[in-house]
């Protein structure tokens, strides 16, 4: 199988991970593919990469042409902020460029697309219960998770009228060694902690993000993605993806302690931060694509600090 991933970050990388390990090939398609970041997550030369921008249609179709691809996983796109700081530009990049992935599947015959969505599409202005299903209202008013709603429900009617088949998964905050280019700043937070607690500086936490909120290792979300790539179409085609708990920030702050004690921090005053009140229901990708996280806040930190130390180690040779 010849797989076309789109972006080439923290959540490419670890599904291109798991699937390079089952022998599959994979194609990155980004508009700047860091070359040094992919090759220590996966090793020199293990993926190829296209460099391109999922607003060109032609691109995104010659690069599929031209490896063979008959799977897609989308991941590109701008996230939280950096969605705020320009709707234009994110319409643009978010929702023109899956309208082009969309129809890049038609036209090419690809048999099946998986696409990473965000527990950002949850209205969560509304009373929740014990936790959120899948079947939950969505749009909560903000660019990020409207945006994200609106390339749901358009790649369900591209399904639906074209028939590929098509799997979305519902991430909580994914955390891990990564680059964060496209605006993850609860995955730039996690990073910071880490670093201050290695360099013995003081980590500045911005006000927002010291919000309780879910939160999924990089690992085990690559895990996920790679499920639903290779299972049998299930009967159920979308799937929350996160730990199952919210975590307040103390817990993080702790979780980091843990393992680095010395390590400092600032809040820096903003906007104060907006809390997770209830976590996701795992439930139904426990039962349709056999995945349950295999890692805690804490056994997450552990294996992000030692990926970390190596990243550095390597960096000053």
């Amino acid at each position: 199988m010849t797989i076309l991933v789109t972006g080439a970050g923290l959540v490419g990388t670890s599904f291109a991970r798991e699937a390079l390990a089952r022998g599959e090939t994979i194609v990155f398609f980004d508009p700047e593919p860091r070359a040094d970041f992919i090759d220590f997550k996966l090793g020199a030369g293990k993926a190829v990469l296209v460099r391109g921008d999922v607003r060109d249609l032609p691109a995104l179709i010659a690069a599929v042409k031209a490896h063979g691809v008959d799977t897609i996983v989308h991941t590109a796109g701008l996230i939280g902020g950096r969605v705020q700081q320009s709707l234009s530009l994110a319409f643009d990049i978010n929702l023109g460029g899956t309208r082009n992935v969309a129809e890049c599947v038609r036209l090419t015959g690809v048999k099946r697309l998986v696409h990473i969505s965000t527990f950002g599409v949850y209205d969560t202005r509304r009373p929740t219960g014990a936790c959120i299903e899948e079947d939950f209202p969505r749009g909560a008013g903000r660019g990020y998770g409207n945006l994200k709603v609106a390339k749901e429900v358009l790649l369900e009617a591209y399904a639906d009228l074209h028939k590929f088949e098509l799997i979305m998964l519902r991430p909580a905050n994914v955390y891990g060694f990564g680059h964060f280019w496209s605006g993850s700043s609860g995955g730039a937070k996690m990073q910071a902690l880490l670093e201050a607690g290695l360099s013995g500086k003081k980590a500045r936490i911005p006000a927002a993000e010291t919000m309780a909120n879910e939160y999924i290792y990089a690992r085990d979300m690559g895990r996920a993605i790679d499920l639903a790539v290779s299972v049998p179409m299930p009967e159920q085609s979308v799937f929350n993806i996160g730990n199952g708990y919210v975590t307040p920030f103390e817990g993080v702050v702790g979780a980091v302690q843990g393992l680095l004690p010395d390590l400092a921090y600032e809040i820096e005053p903003g906007a104060p931060p907006k809390s997770k009140a209830a976590p996701l229901s795992i439930a139904a990708a426990d039962q349709y694509l056999g995945w349950r996280p295999a890692y805690d806040m804490a056994a997450g930190f552990a294996d992000y600090l030692a990926e970390l130390r190596l990243g550095r180690s390597l960096s000053q040779k």
